[in-house]
């Protein structure tokens, strides 16, 4: 593993370097494209870690969710995320299975929070190998200063009007959008974490969407920063569920809450959502055992 760590410290220099112009975010370019050789880079740094037996179960639903796509329908991928090679994982497997996995990964576009192009360089490099638009969520205020605040707030909100913006421009030119319920990495140690309410409003406004269990880890979240989280090889298993209807979905969570008098009706979608992740990732965990132990 040690000349595995070696290699990676090399393709990260490599990245670094492919990177082109200012990480800064302005809204002139919340919608960026994906660098093709960087994108050929992490490919192979993330190849290296998979073991045999890794791949995608559902691929079919994910080209039913792309054929929907190309004919104008909006079309959302919810997967789980637990670190920043999630992405890298989804669109390499899915290369790799038969049918039409080059033209699922050129549509994904993720939704991409703005401190992964600002915090860090290197992050900001290895982000750029993918389609993405960048949101300034939320919760990056929370507990930040009063002056930080009120200078941060209008940057903020002209941010996330122009990702909207590319977001609207986008969504029914056959591209799928990726977007993390959960809104950050899981973290082990924090029972807490229950997805972000802001997935009710792309829920509210997409048309179909499938949700995606990952199961397999091979960068592991450390309770530092990016740069030290841990690489280990393993099979990583990709399972794309059901096509969906976001209305039908949001409907039955919403109909469910009113039942139950409950007030937040939008963690109600947002639990929803991740409880079918959560049964999705304990059934394909079962799947990937068997590969293990076989």
């Amino acid at each position: 593993m040690d000349s595995v760590i070696s290699v990676f410290q090399e393709q990260v220099k490599k990245v670094m370097s492919l990177a082109k112009g200012s990480a800064a975010i302005t809204v002139d370019n919340v919608f960026q494209e994906g660098n093709p050789d960087i994108l050929q880079i992490i490919d192979g740094m993330v190849d290296s870690l998979l073991l045999p037996g890794s791949g995608v179960d559902g691929m079919e639903n994910l080209e039913e969710l792309l054929a929907l796509a190309e004919s104008g329908k909006s079309c959302l991928l919810l997967p789980e995320h637990y670190s920043n090679f999630d992405f890298s994982l989804i669109s390499l497997l899915a290369r790799r299975a038969d049918g039409q996995g080059d033209a699922v990964a050129k549509s994904l576009v993720a939704i991409a929070s703005i401190n992964l192009n600002e915090q860090n360089p290197a992050v900001a490099a290895f982000a750029s190998a993918y389609a993405r638009v960048v949101i300034y969520p939320s919760r990056l205020l929370h507990g930040v200063d009063a002056d930080k605040k009120e200078q941060e707030m209008p940057r903020s909100i002209a941010i996330n009007r122009a990702a909207m913006k590319a977001l609207e421009e986008i969504k029914t030119k056959g591209r799928m959008v990726l977007v993390f319920p959960l809104g950050t990495r899981f973290r082990p140690w924090d029972p807490t974490m229950k997805g972000v309410r802001e997935i009710d409003s792309y829920i509210r406004i997409f048309d179909h969407m499938c949700f995606v269990a990952l199961n397999g880890q091979i960068l592991h979240i450390q309770k530092t920063d990016y740069m030290n989280d841990l690489i280990s090889k393993d099979i990583v298993r990709v399972t794309i569920g059901p096509v969906l209807s976001c209305a039908e979905f949001r409907d039955k969570a919403q109909a469910a809450a009113q039942i139950a008098d409950v007030e937040d009706k939008k963690q109600v979608t947002v639990d929803a959502i991740m409880a079918e992740l959560s049964r999705m990732h304990i059934a394909a965990e079962e799947k990937r055992k068997s590969l293990l132990t076989g």
